[in-house]
């Protein structure tokens, strides 16, 4: 019964007012339903789902905590399971809640699902006019510009972790203003924050879960640590990065100055959504009005967890689909973000991530979607249904993170101890080929000598994110310190900049985790998710201790921005453009030619040469001659070495990059 009357309300709702308007009825963006709280001055409504219940209240308040009711409302049930409350009084900056009586037993108070403001810990949801939480000048902030999904260069951050660190330089520590704040440095003057991500040349700024999340006390923000996958009120931002947790209009107005600062930094904005779970099930809002339907259920009944987390949400019921959509609508609507990054995506249904993507490519075709490809156990929907990895090449404008090249380049993540290519482990070039074409179909791939895929998975190359580190693990540095515990320091040096340019010159989306580039340590803390900030900081001097690998990074970067070779968008042109060379069975060694000017480029070849060995090489460079741009030391597009032909020596754990022009 409850599915039915999902499908009938999907249909009804899908055209209606955007919520907290401002006063104005107007038509809604696509996937943005009418649920939730429409305010104008003289008429504020609230409209909610609980299809069960028998009565709901609604109650206002004047803080987002304590203090007695300034009124309670009856909301009026209508068809199928909506109820509606009108109030005809002037609520702005008022406080409330809902609360139903479902099966003889009133649930918990809490904020409609749909909330976009709330009080301090998100307790309450607050009426605001989203219009006056605009910063100055934001009906004139516009996306950067980009031409295709393979030009983004992704750079992961949490935003504590950016400012926290007294070697930052930045004033607002932990804060969202934190990382809009331009002239900072280290205490050698070196940039840091903002300018030091712009300097560095990313395209995207992925930011981990910025939304109201459940593991931080917003009244004491300092006293704990936590990355924030636990989603309470998921249209909302975190209040203990704002200045003013109590006040919902303030952590509003400062992500919008943070993305407004960071578009006009040339950056875009990505944010990491995490709709496959709730903090958890009991004390959920979606719980409170709807009990059950929102999740899925086994056999028996009881809760499915396929996130690890406690529970899974169920995206294929049709208004968790529909609340997902309209969700990441707002967020690109109310906020101009540009990007999602969603938290094992392989637990959403295949039909609820074409929706999304259809959706937010009706509001801005740019707009960049990916996630992880993969659940954390098993679920009651079955994967030929979710949107796992080997399934992607089925949805369209949807991309997914390729353990592939990961796990080719630096080993598994079940054996920290394990090594890679990148390490001089024999038996993985294959996987790092099959990273170099994005995981698409190429006729000079062995898929059976592919360390986790044994058939291509991407349709085209912006479908594959190519990373070695992010922040659900080990970063690079110290996975490498760990599986290479003889090596020195020199040597883990090089290793880590060999891998990041494995990831940085391979076709498709390459994505670094923020701080990889000082040679980040977690202290050997994997899965630092509630570790303290001694842990999780990046600490800046770093980036003076080690410039030389700054440098590199953002060498590399730049090699791939002025060159479109190294971005093809289409399979098509990998297949024609990219030729790997005969290396004479030596697997620890991969050369390959982007050939003919591929994808525009100024270049007439340009020849890429890994030697993942410990020991130099020799090798018989292609006929022509040569001018080296990249080795084990620099990036110098000008030619580190001009006119070479013939043999050329290789460094250990080494790439060459070579152009023909």
């Amino acid at each position: 019964m409850k599915k039915t009357i999902a499908l009938l309300l999907l249909t009804f709702f899908f055209c209606g007012a955007r919520s907290q308007s401002g006063g104005t009825e107007s038509p809604a963006a696509p996937g943005e339903p009418n649920f939730g709280v429409h305010f104008s001055p003289a008429h504020t409504s609230f409209v909610i789902w609980s299809p069960d219940a028998s009565a709901v209240k609604l109650r206002l308040y004047a803080a987002g905590e304590g203090g007695e009711p300034l009124q309670t409302v009856d909301l009026q049930k209508g068809e199928e399971g909506i109820w509606r409350a009108d109030v005809l009084s002037n609520v702005e900056n008022d406080y409330y809640t809902v609360e139903a009586c479902i099966d003889g037993k009133w649930l918990l108070e809490c904020p409609d699902p749909y909330a976009k403001a709330v009080g301090v810990n998100g307790h309450r949801g607050m009426i605001v006019d989203l219009q006056k939480t605009n910063p100055e000048g934001w009906a004139s902030d516009r996306r950067p510009s980009q031409t295709n999904f393979t030009d983004i260069i992704i750079y992961e951050a949490h935003v504590r972790d950016l400012s926290i660190s007294p070697s930052s330089g930045i004033t607002h520590k932990g804060k969202f203003l934190g990382l809009a704040e331009t002239g900072t440095h280290n205490p050698a003057g070196a940039s840091t924050g903002l300018d030091h991500i712009k300097e560095l040349g990313v395209t995207h700024i992925h930011l981990m879960p910025s939304f109201d999340f459940n593991s931080i006390d917003e009244k004491y923000p300092d006293a704990k640590y936590n990355w924030g996958y636990d989603p309470v009120n998921y249209n909302v931002p975190e209040g203990s990065y704002a200045t003013d947790a109590y006040d919902g209009r303030v952590r509003i107005k400062e992500l919008k100055k943070l993305i407004q600062t960071l578009h006009a930094n040339g950056l875009r904005v990505i944010l990491d959504v995490v709709y496959n779970h709730t903090s958890d099930i009991a004390h959920s809002n979606f719980t409170q009005l709807a009990p059950g339907y929102f999740y899925r259920h086994k056999a028996d009944g009881s809760y499915s967890d396929a996130t690890g987390c406690g529970n899974e949400t169920a995206s294929e019921q049709p208004l968790m689909r529909q609340f997902m959509v309209a969700s990441v609508a707002g967020w690109a609507n109310d906020y101009h973000v540009d990007g999602f990054r969603f938290d094992l995506m392989g637990v959403h249904d295949l039909q609820t991530m074409q929706a999304i993507s259809d959706t937010l490519h009706k509001i801005d075709p740019t707009i960049f979607i990916y996630g992880e490809g993969w659940a954390a156990g098993a679920s009651p929907l079955p994967e030929s249904q979710r949107a796992v990895k080997k399934n992607v090449g089925r949805l369209n404008g949807v991309a997914a993170f390729s353990d592939d090249i990961r796990d080719g380049l630096r080993g598994g993540i079940n054996d920290v101890r394990e090594n890679g290519f990148a390490s001089g482990r024999p038996g993985t070039a294959e996987s790092i080929k099959f990273g170099i074409v994005a995981s698409t179909q190429h006729d000079d791939i062995d898929y059976q000598k592919v360390c986790d895929s044994k058939a291509p998975w991407a349709t085209e190359p912006y479908q594959v994110i190519s990373y070695v580190s992010c922040h659900d693990d080990n970063c690079l540095f110290d996975r490498l310190r760990i599986s290479n515990p003889n090596a020195s320091e020199q040597q883990l040096i090089q290793l880590d900049k060999f891998a990041s340019a494995v990831v940085l010159t391979a076709q498709g989306v390459p994505f670094i985790l923020a701080g990889d580039e000082l040679l980040r340590t977690k202290k050997g803390v994997a899965n630092s998710f509630n570790s303290p900030d001694s842990i999780n900081e990046l600490d800046w001097t770093r980036k003076t201790t080690y410039a030389g690998v700054y440098d590199y990074y953002r060498g590399l970067i730049a090699l791939r921005r002025h060159h479109p070779a190294f971005r093809m968008p289409t399979t098509e042109m990998i297949q024609k453009h990219l030729k790997f060379l005969n290396t004479n069975g030596d697997d620890l060694l991969v050369a390959y030619q982007l050939t003919d000017h591929a994808n525009g480029d100024i270049c007439k070849n340009i020849l890429i040469i890994l030697n993942a060995s410990r020991e130099t090489k020799n090798f018989d460079l292609p006929k022509g001659l040569w001018s080296k741009v990249v080795d084990d030391q620099q990036v110098n597009e000008a030619g580190i070495s001009k006119a070479i032909k013939g043999q050329v020596q290789l460094g250990a754990s080494s790439i060459n990059v070579f152009f023909e022009r």
